[in-house]
């Protein structure tokens, strides 16, 4: 239960990072518009007759002001889809449309009980949301909607429903759930949001209240959640909602301590930005601008004379990296791995640099690092008086020389084998993914195994850049390819398919029923950053023997005699002769198929439905016995997106043989140029005695045609 709680919380702070991505934009159009705008640095610097009130160049930078200003004034609905896009696991899009229906609903029905029962009686309880007067529920309400949405979406977007209902199957019914569901929500929050607001209001009262000391504690839980990725799920809360704290600005209420910063940046007449604000942004600065290359340049220091070239590059990049952008990990995670001690003393000057600042009244805020780009905009051009940046390098130079000394005194003292100092290890920097592969190291879950197969098929598919297209149907998985020539049959053979198809770029891997979750997984594992850089794979030795039928005389291996009818009126065929390889080899299995003469489909046995196709065009189920059936209606037919078809059958259903199940358009598959010809193939003779067919020809539906020993 702890890893798993652990595991949501990591993708939750990974999915603030798409939202978190857009702020610098905004940021940079505020900090350059305020900068340039204001007309105490205009007049200080004589800039007023070019840049001031009138001038064309002053309506631009108004506009930059503008446009910044209207991502921080819409952060709640950046948030609620950011999140769904992120918590989502497939169809992300699905889910970002959902999670912005959801948030129009959920404040729109706040709104409506709110002119229907009153506004709460709470100084600051409402806001403007999107032109709706609603409750101020600012981030939270967005990150509410987001992990509400992605929940739903996971469990809904592969829903069957009834066939009177079956056109808002699937992802379609990802935003009929969250409407009803947001609604209802919107009702509750109605009655408990106040409440919580209360409690928000307190526990930012008692973080202001902490003062210095709450402040070094903020910086050292900030940095010492880094290594587990949780750091995103801590800080967000202060800098987005009223747990930061909460200001007047312009008329405007505001929550949260980046918003705050934000709303006085692009509000003239400001005579200081909030360092009760900034507190929570400002000790970045001094860290990641001057202490960390300290802590770099003690590991070159130490390295080994004949290694420092090597490790020289290595730090000097991660050390440029750190004090242009605030991007730290590289560093950190490198003498986290060797020193976890060194990266303990790192937390407690990371919350001393934090509570420092606060101190010296510096008012600096920042987009999501503390690099000499955020300084810039954010410090140095909005003047001193505004932002007291001038103690950032005062304090910085001092952070240098501590790191320095401290790294250097216990990197030789306990003889760290930080980068450059050991002979036998690479010189490297290491990534969160580094870390990551330490903690697996000797497990393989199972997500872990589909990316591997998912790997051995993209290399036995080309290469991902190869691959320009990825679907299947009942059993084949369906790609495009780009140069069929760098196809590697024999690979692919080897991940259990049981046959490969190529015809020009269209490439068929025929893995039978299982081939849904094989898709999944490889559209997975393409659009991750694995598929990127992926390690080798072994070839195997030999093509992969087919399995081979067993007679009909084998010994009986199944639970006893099953008889299979014809689940078409039509003409009976072996399915030796199909005209289509998949079927015809007998790559999915034996059995026969109709040449249909009706449109009505019943079911060829008794058994349980294991698997209907989103297209409707193929269903598989499992008898009492064992057998596995697979029908397959038509050829090629999952192209025509499931209209010829219906189906009253779902996953989980137990039928009997003959009953009704549905309908196959056979004057709709023709003219759209698709054979109608039904397969009925047993999917794991291999594990049974055999078969065989008692009676081929015209048949009427129903009629047994089949006996599986």
């Amino acid at each position: 239960m702890k890893d798993k709680i652990f595991g949501v919380l990591q993708r939750v702070g990974r999915s603030f990072m798409l939202p978190i991505a857009i702020l610098p934009v905004a940021g940079l159009f505020l900090g350059i518009g305020g900068s340039l705008t204001n007309e105490t640095m205009l007049e200080a610097y004589g800039l007023m007759g070019l840049l001031g009130p009138g001038t064309f160049a002053n309506a631009i930078l108004q506009v930059l002001n503008s446009a910044g200003s209207v991502v921080f004034n819409n952060l709640p609905i950046i948030f609620a889809m950011g999140v769904a896009i992120g918590m989502a696991k497939q169809e992300k899009e699905v889910a970002a449309l959902a999670s912005a229906i959801a948030f129009f609903i959920m404040h729109a029905t706040i709104g409506a009980m709110i002119g229907a029962f009153g506004a709460p009686d709470l100084a600051g309880a409402t806001a403007d949301v999107l032109g709706m007067t609603s409750l101020q529920m600012g981030v939270f309400g967005g990150i509410l909607v987001g992990l509400g949405t992605a929940a739903l979406h996971n469990r809904f977007y592969k829903i069957q429903l009834p066939q009177v209902l079956s056109f808002f199957s699937g992802t379609r019914f990802v935003p009929i759930i969250s409407s009803a569901v947001y609604l209802l929500v919107g009702i509750a929050m109605y009655y408990i949001w106040p409440t919580i607001q209360i409690g928000i209001n307190a526990l930012g009262g008692f973080v202001l209240a902490s003062g210095y000391a709450g402040t070094w504690l903020y910086g050292f839980i900030e940095r010492a959640l880094i290594p587990f990725g949780l750091h995103h799920v801590f800080y967000i809360p202060f800098w987005q909602t009223a747990v930061g704290g909460t200001a007047v600005v312009g008329g405007q209420l505001v929550e949260g301590a980046q918003n705050i910063f934000f709303a006085e940046l692009a509000t003239p007449g400001i005579t200081h930005f909030s360092v009760s604000a900034t507190r929570f942004m400002t000790g970045k600065f001094p860290l990641m601008i001057f202490g960390l290359p300290g802590a770099a340049f003690a590991m070159y220091r130490c390295a080994k004379p004949e290694n420092r070239k090597a490790v020289g590059g290595l730090l000097l990049s991660a050390a440029l990296t750190s004090m242009l952008t605030g991007i730290t990990e590289p560093l950190e995670f490198t003498f986290l791995f060797v020193a976890p001690a060194m990266y303990m003393v790192h937390c407690v000057l990371a919350g001393a640099s934090y509570m420092i600042m606060h101190i010296l009244n510096v008012g600096v805020g920042l987009t999501f690092s503390g690099g000499l780009i955020d300084l810039t905009l954010f410090g140095i051009m909005q003047g001193n008086e505004k932002t007291s940046w001038l103690w950032i390098p005062v304090v910085g130079v001092v952070y240098f020389v501590v790191y320095y000394f401290v790294f250097s005194f216990m990197i030789r003292k306990f003889n760290y084998m930080t980068p450059g100092r050991d002979d036998n290890a690479e010189a490297k920097l290491y990534t969160r993914k580094d870390l990551e592969a330490r903690k697996k190291a000797g497990e393989v879950t199972e997500a872990e195994a589909a990316d591997e197969l998912s790997a051995q098929i993209t290399q036995g598919l080309g290469g991902k850049d190869n691959i320009s297209d990825v679907d299947c149907c009942i059993p084949r998985l369906r790609c495009t390819v780009k140069d069929p020539a760098k196809v590697d049959q024999q690979l692919l053979k080897s991940t259990g398919a049981s046959g490969v198809i190529c015809k020009g770029q269209g490439v068929q891997v025929v893995y039978g029923p299982r081939v849904s979750v094989i898709k999944s997984d490889l559209e997975a594992y393409l659009k991750s950053s694995a598929s990127d850089h992926p390690a080798p794979v072994a070839k195997p030795a030999q093509e992969a023997k087919p399995v081979e039928t067993k007679p009909a005389d084998a010994p009986k291996a199944g639970g006893g005699r099953l008889t299979v009818v014809s689940p078409l009126a039509g003409k009976i065929i072996p399915v030796e002769e199909v005209a289509d390889g998949v079927f015809s080899e007998k790559m999915v299995g034996d059995g026969f198929a109709v040449e249909p003469e009706a449109d009505e489909v019943l079911a060829p046995a008794d058994g349980e439905i294991t698997l209907v196709f989103d297209t409707k065009h193929a269903f598989t189920m499992r008898t009492a016995q064992g057998v596995d059936l697979l029908v397959h209606m038509g050829i090629d037919t999952i192209r025509l997106n499931g209209e010829p078809f219906t189906l009253s059958i779902k996953q989980g259903d137990v039928v009997k043989a003959g009953q009704p199940i549905g309908t196959m358009d056979r004057a709709a598959i023709l003219a759209a140029g698709y054979r109608t010809v039904t397969p009925v193939v047993v999917g794991n003779l291999a594990d049974l005695g055999g078969f065989k067919l008692t009676r081929t020809g015209e048949v009427k539906a129903g009629d047994a045609v089949m006996e599986v020993f």
